[in-house]
């Protein structure tokens, strides 16, 4: 939590400016009190009134309002926020960051601030590349910025690449671990030394050279889980299926695709003290896969496919022996009948925990930002609140740690 917490948002320009608002009210439902800066740019594509309705303070956009400066305004909105945090932060505002320029609000009290300063770029792909940027962003690290990297993916100007403003969950996530409010853990509950193993993403079944059976699984949960293993030290083996986000930093992982590929290198991983799986395994797989494309002919009826199960990487790793985890940790995505259905599986399957989630529409879990889980133990049922991925991700592993500890 974030209780108490004073952040200083900075808006600056670019279409990403609206995840802002979103950004805004993960912050409000963690406890801290944000107040708003918007330069000029930044006012193209977002309101003061918007940002003032979610902050719930006065928003900020002009270096000299004579109530404000016969105060010094800038020098106390610089120094009275706990963390100041750029988001989205545009090519521009890095440039003149990196210069030491004092033309506006915005980089005035930037200059001006003795507190932590977190950015969060988004531009073009070509733009982000760029060697002045390249350099601005090296020149700003060596400073002590925090950056929370951008993303990959489509632009709002139809081209492809990292330049992207990372989500809001993912800037929230950097904010808490800047401030110390990730969950605290008991005196010595830490996973260094410790090896576990993730797996994460969907896996993809061939049907053909092209076509393939798959889950809607995103890898969001599963890596943000990694992230915050390692985080806590623990060394990290994430087996991931076709995913669009980048690996975590400080993890070793293992790409595949069919499951019996993941089952190998879940097996190949082992030893391990204590295995997580949250992909989302496809739970069949075609018996003979075509080595050409399949043609669709006019009058021709679809092709029938033999279905056949695919391995149960779960139930494999909960198995007795002497290479199972001390903790195996399970996932159900379920879309009715949450509870009953989970607790039957963890009884099925044989893991120690298992941790369960709504993917139906309602829950909007899978593919998501956000997840709402259920953890079942032997002991009973944890009900925990509705939160950003990377927060779930946080409170698990902490749990994970007291239970190796």
């Amino acid at each position: 939590m974030l209780d108490g917490r004073r952040i200083l948002l900075i808006v600056a320009g670019g279409i990403a400016a609206y995840k802002a608002l979103e950004l805004i009210r993960l912050l409000r439902r963690e406890g801290a009190a944000v107040r708003c800066v918007l330069t000029e740019g930044g006012a193209h594509f977002v309101t003061p009134l918007s940002l003032q309705a979610l902050s719930e303070d006065r928003v900020y956009t002009d270096l000299f309002s004579l109530t404000d400066e016969s105060e010094m305004g800038h020098i106390q909105l610089s120094r009275a926020a706990d963390l100041v945090v750029v988001a989205p932060a545009s090519a521009d505002i890095l440039a003149r960051m990196a210069a030491g320029f004092a033309n506006d609000l915005a980089t005035t009290l930037l200059l001006a601030t003795d507190k932590p300063v977190l950015v969060a770029p988004a531009m073009n792909v070509r733009m982000w590349g760029h060697p002045a940027t390249v350099a601005n962003m090296a020149t700003l690290k060596a400073r002590g910025v925090a950056v929370v990297e951008p993303e990959e993916g489509a632009m709002a100007c139809g081209e492809w690449g990292p330049g992207r403003l990372a989500e809001p969950p993912a800037i929230l996530a950097s904010i808490m671990e800047m401030l110390g409010a990730a969950p605290q853990l008991p005196s010595g509950n830490t996973l260094t030394g410790r090896h576990i193993l993730v797996t994460s993403g969907p896996t993809h079944e061939p049907i053909d050279p092209v076509r393939y059976i798959a889950n809607r699984s995103s890898g969001r949960q599963g890596h943000a889980i990694a992230a915050a293993l390692a985080a806590l030290g623990a060394r990290v083996t994430l087996v991931s299926g076709p995913v669009a986000i980048p690996p975590p930093a400080g993890v070793e992982t293992v790409p595949v695709e069919t499951a019996e590929q993941m089952l190998a290198a879940c097996r190949a991983a082992l030893p391990a003290e204590a295995a997580v799986c949250v992909a989302a395994v496809a739970d069949w797989r075609v018996g003979s896969p075509r080595t050409h494309k399949i043609k669709k002919v006019a009058g021709r009826e679809a092709p029938s496919l033999e279905l056949i199960a695919n391995p149960d990487i779960l139930a494999t790793l909960s198995a007795p022996g002497e290479a199972r985890p001390r903790l195996v940790v399970g996932f159900a995505a379920e879309t009715d009948d949450v509870m009953a259905n989970a607790t039957e599986k963890r009884r099925r399957k044989g893991c120690d925990w298992l941790v369960a989630n709504d993917v139906s529409e309602a829950g909007g879990a899978m593919g998501g930002l956000e997840n709402e889980v259920h953890l079942i133990t032997a002991e009973g049922v944890e009900d925990w609140p509705r939160m950003a991925k990377e927060a779930v991700a946080a409170r698990l592993a902490a749990r994970i740690a007291e239970a190796l500890a």
